[in-house]
């Protein structure tokens, strides 16, 4: 008997695959409604025992019809588990149910059989509920589409219709059908579900959106290049099935040693029998009190309610394992550029020679680099044309790759680039001399050159993130001993960014093989190493972590399967959240094993000494097994300071900007947001 294969009684009767949760919660609701009934025949037999307490046999009757109904669903699993070679909780039962049977204790053997079963239907329904906010994010993507033809008409089709190409309209308070980038339109778009941002973003044309995100205020054309399960929503749906169908170490030793649960509970229950005078009721109660459920669930009930609530900040676990294996985590290596910095150069500092004028040598500078795709290429047009500088047209362009740009500016031969490849083309870089043309520490810098002689340089930084300070520290408030960053970037950069996160060492200009050296290095020292990326690069080191965590997923395939954990956006204090989501549901799964342990074996020494008959027997069972999901539903609520809000919604409300506020209780597609 695996108890991680553990399903209540109804559940299994009631779920199929491809079941929704709102079905499956139905259908347990009808499943109710028969054991209510054959509760109500339990109760008119002793109704009918009370007003004709002599010769009468409508009592009686009444009593075996109601205890046939009940325990019929249970004896019937029993056996199926055993011919199937499946152990299940429900042997015991069974078992004590037939032995009520036996003796003719008709009311016994129903009432057992009813709390049980209700038990059941109650452990089900609850836990439901905890799933329901995982399978929300199935129902979230829209059925249907607006679909463009040619001429810019527009027909309504099925969304599972859509392929890479189709071009779809997506109305304010819309939700989107699927992946693809904007080809027309601007709008504010809650991106919520996918990346668990809490503040909408402004989207115009050539920006990617996700499929199941919400428009909010404008009308958008959208190329689809993702729809159905290919979508980033689609694999995250994925990704959190198929870390529910995981198990966790404890799990596995539980499974070691499961298998003689059953036989030893009966050799109890024989004994009791036995040493009490064939008291069979003891005995009864035994079986009863013995079932496993709050041991069995101690660890899934738990273990959904954490996926449920990384999920809704947009933290995706391929591995429940994986979960537990962060809070264990006291070394954690991140790659700078994309994970600790934005990953986008800025224009932070123009520093032209002796009688050049700044602006010139920024639109000389920008103007080469108009047809470079390189990120130091467009920080200088970004910030050249938000000077509203006139860019004129180079000729003759040439790059090389990783050093600079040739172009003909205006008639005149202009270079952008390194010093030291400046230098290998032979300019004049005495101006470099003038102590006012020092360069910074820990700024990147690109040199400019215009007929033979520079004519100065230009510093470029890549911001950090805001969060990330914050990050690292709560991080270390946690007890990560190392804080490493490492990037293939100089040390001066290197140790400035390093700096300012608060991170205890820093490796600069490092290769992949030597991140890779680290992280076994780290191992070797006795360290469980958590490896920070953006899942795209570095891979090796990725691999080689006891841990590895890819930012930034959303929209990114690689990222979701290179790593142990994705997170779908760029909020490094997911990271400290995530840690304590470990910790303290490994807390919460040792609560509730250790009670359930301790009520077993409490029970039985209460059974065997008379002080609890049958009935009260389950109804203690019944109470153990809420208070088991009650406590693993606290975890549901972990981190709602961090959760998706509606303030910002508010505020442009307030502002006029959209119509109405979505409700975030209305179910998905109900939301309405018109623009003013």
């Amino acid at each position: 008997m695996g108890l991680h294969n553990h399903h209540n009684l109804m559940e299994l009767q009631v779920a199929g695959d491809g079941k929704s949760t709102q079905s499956r919660a139905f259908r347990v609701s009808l499943s109710l409604l028969g054991t209510l009934l054959g509760g109500a025949l339990l109760i008119n037999s002793l109704v009918a025992e009370l007003l004709f307490p002599e010769g009468n046999n409508h009592a009686e009757i009444m009593a075996m019809i109601g205890a046939i109904l009940l325990a019929a669903p249970i004896i019937w699993h029993a056996l199926c588990s055993l011919m199937t070679g499946h152990g299940h909780m429900d042997e015991l039962v069974a078992l004590a149910i037939l032995a009520a049977f036996a003796v003719e204790d008709y009311r016994t053997a129903g009432a057992v059989a009813f709390f049980m079963l209700l038990a059941e239907l109650i452990e089900t329904r609850t836990a439901l509920g905890a799933r329901a906010s995982i399978e929300s994010l199935i129902r979230i993507t829209p059925t249907t589409a607006h679909l463009l033809d040619d001429e810019g008409g527009e027909s309504e089709v099925e969304a599972s219709t859509l392929r890479s190409g189709s071009k779809i309209r997506v109305r304010p308070g819309d939700n989107i059908p699927a992946d693809g980038k904007v080809v027309i339109g601007e709008s504010t778009v809650n991106q919520a579900t996918i990346t668990g941002e809490s503040v909408p973003v402004d989207i115009a044309a050539g920006d990617q959106v996700f499929a199941g995100t919400t428009n909010l205020t404008g009308a958008l054309d959208i190329e689809v290049v993702m729809a159905g399960r290919e979508t980033t929503l689609g694999r995250v749906q994925s990704m959190i099935m198929q870390a529910e169908s995981t198990k966790i170490p404890i799990m596995r030793i539980i499974d070691r040693y499961v298998h003689w649960y059953t036989p030893t509970i009966l050799m109890i229950a024989v004994i009791i029998f036995a040493f009490t005078n064939n008291n069979l009721e003891r005995a009864i109660a035994t079986l009863i009190i013995a079932c496993p459920c709050a041991l069995i669930l101690a660890t899934p009930t738990a273990m959904v309610a954490a996926l449920s609530s990384a999920a809704r900040l947009g933290i995706l676990v391929r591995n429940v394992s994986d979960l537990e294996s962060a809070g264990k985590m006291n070394a954690i290596i991140f790659d700078k550029t994309g994970t600790l910095t934005t990953g986008q150069l800025a224009v932070t500092k123009l520093t032209p020679v002796a009688n050049v004028d700044p602006a010139e040598m920024l639109n000389v500078a920008a103007s080469a680099e108009q047809f470079s795709k390189h990120p130091a290429a467009k920080a200088l047009v970004d910030i050249a044309r938000k000077a509203k500088l006139v860019l004129s047209r180079p000729e003759n362009f040439e790059e090389v790759s990783g050093r600079g740009v040739k172009a003909i500016i205006k008639g005149k031969q202009v270079m952008v680039g390194r010093e030291n490849w400046l230098q290998d083309q032979g300019v004049d870089m005495s101006a470099l001399q003038d102590e006012k043309m020092a360069s910074p520490e820990g700024v990147s810098l690109l040199h400019v050159a215009q007929e033979g002689k520079c004519i100065g340089w230009v510093g470029m930084e890549d911001r950090t993130r805001e969060e990330a300070r914050e990050a690292i520290s709560d991080l270390a408030e946690l007890g990560m001993k190392r804080l490493v960053m490492v990037t293939g970037d100089r040390l001066a950069v290197a140790k400035r960014v390093a700096a300012e996160m608060g991170c205890s060492e820093v490796k600069a200009e490092c290769l992949p093989q030597e991140k890779l050296q680290l992280v076994r290095e780290l191992q070797n020292e006795g360290y469980q190493v958590a490896v920070v990326g953006d899942g795209v690069n570095d891979a090796p080191a990725l691999a080689a972590g006891d841990l590895s965590v890819a930012m930034g997923a959303a929209g990114s395939d690689v990222a979701i399967h290179s790593a142990s954990i994705a997170l779908m956006n760029n909020d490094l204090k997911r990271l400290s959240f995530l840690v304590r989501l470990s910790r303290i549901t490994r807390k919460v799964v040792l609560q509730n094993l250790g009670f359930g342990i301790l009520f077993i074996i409490v029970g039985i020494a209460l059974t065997g000494k008379g002080w609890i008959p049958p009935i009260v027997a389950v109804m203690l069972h019944l109470v153990s097994s809420l208070i088991i999901i009650f406590n693993s539903a606290r975890l549901v609520r972990f981190g709602e300071e961090l959760s998706p809000h509606i303030e910002q919604l508010q505020e442009m409300a307030e502002r006029g900007e959209i119509d109405e506020v979505p409700n975030q209780d209305q179910g998905p597609g109900q939301t309405q947001v018109a623009p003013v």
